[in-house]
């Protein structure tokens, strides 16, 4: 949900008005997860069902797969050869997710040099825009120094992209972090109601407020974050309703619940269907790679001129 609300509403307004190229990351899956890749391929076909279902169109976007686009590779090596490590190394989301999952064994060639295969992800089709979470900006400004570089030491081949941020930059998810898949808070798409429910009830709300007579701090609250998008009619009242102890936590996480089930409910109908369609999602995953394919070489034969390979 936290992908739908920050970056899918954004990706589907802007394949209205520009050329846009989507792809599902599972070679940067493995980052984090390579011990065990045995839902790898099922994952990625339901994540392209949920952007088909929130409405991305294949007749507009350009939607693949990144493993089918081996020019992501070589041009991830290529620049790879002309960047500082310490521009890796000094990445704040790379510090922050090591601590994050101490626990995991992600102390690896490929999760440092993630940013670097993103980089390669971007530039590969020459972009102006990128559109990412308020937490990813780094990664587009590291991916603007590469560019940079490589213009300045060979040729101008690569434009500098801006990131282009959502009206919502930062979801959070059930215990207060930003919501994601990596860190096991989030509150999947095609979850059914009572799941939604579940999830919800789990949140984390103002820690100060003990008890249902204590006032809240709406500010501090996960769920009231959740409420000013999916409930934005009410929210003043809500936030007066909080501060005043007029109504529990426990009231507001199902009230909230309800009004994200309500909003999901078309997207479930849509994804219904595309479930039982599959050789429809892999036409489209076909026909994305074969067009994204198209346009990498272009950059690549530049690349290698410019590099005089």
């Amino acid at each position: 949900m936290g992908n739908w609300l920050g970056a899918l509403k954004l990706w589907i307004n802007l394949q209205e008005e520009y050329e846009t190229f989507y792809f599902v990351a599972d070679w940067h899956a493995l980052t984090t997860g390579y011990e065990d890749t045995s839902q790898l391929r099922e994952n990625r076909r339901q994540m392209v069902i949920d952007w088909l279902a929130a409405g991305l169109d294949p007749a507009q976007s350009v939607i693949f797969v990144q493993s089918d686009v081996k020019e992501h590779a070589e041009l991830h090596l290529l620049l790879s050869m002309i960047t500082p490590l310490g521009w890796l190394e000094r990445m704040p989301t790379y510090k922050e997710i090591l601590r994050e999952l101490e626990a995991r064994q992600i102390s690896t060639y490929g999760f440092l040099g993630y940013p670097m295969l993103q980089a390669a992800d971007i530039l590969i089709y020459r972009p102006y825009g990128v559109p990412v979470g308020e937490d990813q900006l780094p990664h587009v400004e590291f991916t603007r120094e590469v560019a940079r570089r490589f213009n300045h030491l060979y040729e101008p081949v690569f434009p500098e992209p801006e990131g282009l941020v959502s009206e919502t930059p930062r979801v959070p998810g059930i215990d207060g972090r930003r919501m994601s898949k990596s860190f096991g808070n989030h509150i999947e798409l095609a979850s059914p109601p009572d799941v939604i429910r579940e999830r919800v009830g789990q949140m984390i709300t103002d820690p100060a407020r003990v008890r249902r007579t204590d006032p809240g701090h709406p500010e501090v609250c996960s769920v009231f974050a959740l409420a000013r998008i999916f409930r934005a009619t009410e929210t003043d009242g809500i936030r007066e309703d909080c501060e005043h102890a007029r109504v529990g936590c426990v009231d507001c996480k199902a009230a909230l619940a309800e009004a994200i089930i309500e909003a999901l409910r078309p997207f479930r109908q849509r994804r219904q269907e595309l479930e039982r369609d599959e050789l429809t999602v892999e036409k489209i995953l076909r026909e994305g790679a074969e067009r994204a394919r198209a346009e990498a070489a272009v950059t690549l034969r530049r690349v290698r001129e410019a590099m005089r390979l």
